[in-house]
């Protein structure tokens, strides 16, 4: 391992692995708080109550702590969409209790979308982690394409219905409704917003297509 390079959360021991997560979450919520540019290592080390050898083991660097923010800020979202809490994200029905769960959620106006606030901060640096961030949303994207492919391919949906294209408009609606809702502190952005979108995908329905 170089002196730049993380340790492989792989080769850690259950206390290590703690320790890990321990210190990612203490640094999302100092870079939500801060920002990326406003968070550094020794606000880090209180937060978290580590030492400075202990943080340089588990991130060496800006850049892999960041990254690691990113990876778990993704598995945080993706393990909420695969509970099962929405099916399989392959009806019209579950489409709807998605976007029901969070123009509910209080804190969608207050505090965003976690995963699009990080990439907000992370758009103003020069750190080589947009990748990483794409490759995030990517899997949440993919979430909804591959649940519109099974509504597409079951004959719920018609044949020119596009997965890619409407997974890119639920995204869009999500992020764009979520940042609206947040500047107005008023979740009727997101609601519009989101209903407007399932919306758009039902006229996609086949005559006679159950919502479930």
């Amino acid at each position: 391992m170089t002196a730049n390079q993380a340790i492989d959360p792989d080769r850690l021991t259950p206390k290590g692995l703690a320790t890990r997560a321990h210190i990612l979450e203490r640094a999302a919520e100092l870079i939500y708080r801060n920002g990326v540019q406003g968070t550094n290592n020794e606000q880090l080390r209180r937060a978290a109550e580590v030492s400075g050898s202990q943080l340089g083991r588990y991130f060496p660097d800006k850049e892999s702590l960041v990254s690691a923010v990113i990876d778990w800020r993704a598995n945080q979202i993706l393990d909420l969409h695969t509970d099962g809490r929405f099916g399989d994200l392959d009806s019209i029905a579950a489409l709807r209790d998605w976007a029901a769960f969070y123009i509910a959620y209080e804190g969608a106006y207050r505090e965003g979308c976690s995963l699009g606030s990080l990439a907000g901060e992370i758009v103003k640096t020069d750190l080589d982690v947009h990748a990483r961030l794409a490759a995030g949303f990517t899997r949440w994207k993919d979430l909804f394409r591959a649940g519109l492919a099974r509504m597409r391919d079951s004959g719920r949906l018609r044949a020119d219905a596009d997965p890619r294209q409407l997974a890119e408009l639920l995204m869009a609606a999500f992020q764009g409704g979520m940042l609206l809702s947040q500047i107005e502190r008023d979740a009727t952005p997101l609601r519009d917003a989101l209903t407007a979108a399932v919306d758009h995908i039902e006229t996609f329905a086949t005559e006679g297509s159950p919502p479930t």
